[in-house]
């Protein structure tokens, strides 16, 4: 099954530094994303959504930027993997939260859906 590769972007009303522990930390993740996630001392994260585990390893970060996290759940080769960005428009200051979300999921407008509930989420916790 071909893989589809989802962008998206959000708009957010806090700064990158803020949000950064949101998108780096078991804890902070565990706020917004899933319904809960554990790091183990291999630094495995387990990402809960709907009492299904889900292991991923941080495959790269850069701090107050990015990370991005693949699946260890693929065994073809290809895992599936998510990206979050934080962005500022120099011009105009504001923060964007960039999103890819590399999946078997092919269905685009579901992803939306997905990414704006939770993306939503953040933002009660934040205040954005």
């Amino acid at each position: 099954m071909a893989k589809n590769k989802f962008q998206t972007e959000f708009e957010i009303n806090a700064s990158k530094k803020m949000l950064y522990p949101y998108i780096y930390t078991a804890s902070g993740l565990a706020q917004w994303l899933a319904d809960d996630v554990n790091i183990n001392e291999d630094k495995i994260y387990n990402f809960i959504w709907e009492e299904e585990d889900h292991k991923y390893r941080m495959a790269a970060h850069r701090t107050n930027s990015f990370v991005k996290f693949e699946s260890l759940d693929d065994e073809d080769g290809d895992p599936n993997y998510f990206e979050i960005r934080l962005e500022m428009n120099e011009l105009t200051q504001s923060v964007f939260i960039r999103v890819v979300d590399y999946s078997d999921n092919p269905d685009d407008e579901e992803l939306q859906d997905l990414w704006e509930s939770m993306i939503f989420n953040l933002k009660e916790i934040v205040g954005g």
